[in-house]
């Protein structure tokens, strides 16, 4: 195996850390009020296969993210998992993925690059539509849902799990990979490479943005659950009632 160094971008998405988030009990619709920001996991096994590579190979790492000013400390977090440069591209607030998609290839096509990496969906929106967009906008292969990536002298081998096999997949340079979470344990920065990310600068870019998105969210509102509460002291008691309702729930 051939081992070059590679010019890699990484596409990071930020969302609301929605382990946080609590429902209106009267509305049924998330309270987004005071819930923090985080990296999206896919974005992050992204960013660890980019980084892995880079060490094992050599090269560079930028990362892009589409966001705004409460993107730094994400960059930052990035910086310290080891993305050498990056770029934080800020004016719309919407979800419409031909938009991002229109925005994030047109400053990739400003950069050099062999590879793009990027999660194969995110945990906000689950549509999986950007790889492919990208890829369209691009002109470029997409390798998607990756579990492995091995990088040669002038293509890229990929690994895709399916149910019952795998698929090896190869694409020459320049390619765009989208992985799935299987494909590694992202890393926790060590201390000294936050201390030191936290001191750097985080480069803005204001996107110019005509969005005539037709997408429209029409409800966000969680399935209303109730049930029947039922509390027995007496474990001799509950057992035969547990066992009748969990027979008649297979039914």
């Amino acid at each position: 195996m051939i081992y070059l160094p590679y010019n890699i971008i990484v596409l990071i998405k930020q969302i609301l850390d929605i382990d946080q988030m609590k429902t209106n009990p009267s509305t049924g619709e998330p309270i987004t009020e005071g819930v923090p920001m985080r990296i999206e996991n896919l974005s992050k096994n992204a960013i660890e296969a980019a980084v892995r590579i880079k060490e094992k190979s050599g090269g560079k790492v930028t990362g892009i993210i589409f966001g705004g000013e409460q993107s730094s400390s994400a960059m930052k977090e990035a910086y310290a998992i080891g993305v050498d440069d990056g770029i934080v591209i800020k004016g719309y607030k919407g979800k419409n993925p031909s938009v991002t998609a229109k925005v994030l290839s047109d400053k990739i096509k400003t950069l050099p690059y062999d590879m793009v990496i990027l999660g194969n969906q995110s945990a906000d929106t689950y549509t999986g539509l950007l790889p492919g967009k990208l890829s369209s906008l691009l002109n470029v292969p997409l390798l998607g849902n990756a579990v492995s990536i091995e990088p040669g002298e002038k293509e890229v081998k990929v690994t895709r799990v399916l149910e019952d096999h795998n698929v090896i997949l190869k694409g020459n340079f320049p390619v765009i990979i989208s992985v799935s979470q299987e494909i590694n344990e992202p890393r926790l920065p060590a201390v000294l490479q936050i201390i030191k990310a936290g001191k750097r600068e985080i480069k803005m870019e204001t996107a110019s943005i005509q969005d005539s998105s037709s997408i429209k969210v029409l409800s966000d509102k969680a399935p209303k659950s109730e049930r029947k509460k039922e509390v027995y002291e007496e474990p001799e008691k509950a057992i035969p009632v547990l066992t009748r309702v969990i027979k008649e729930a297979m039914l």
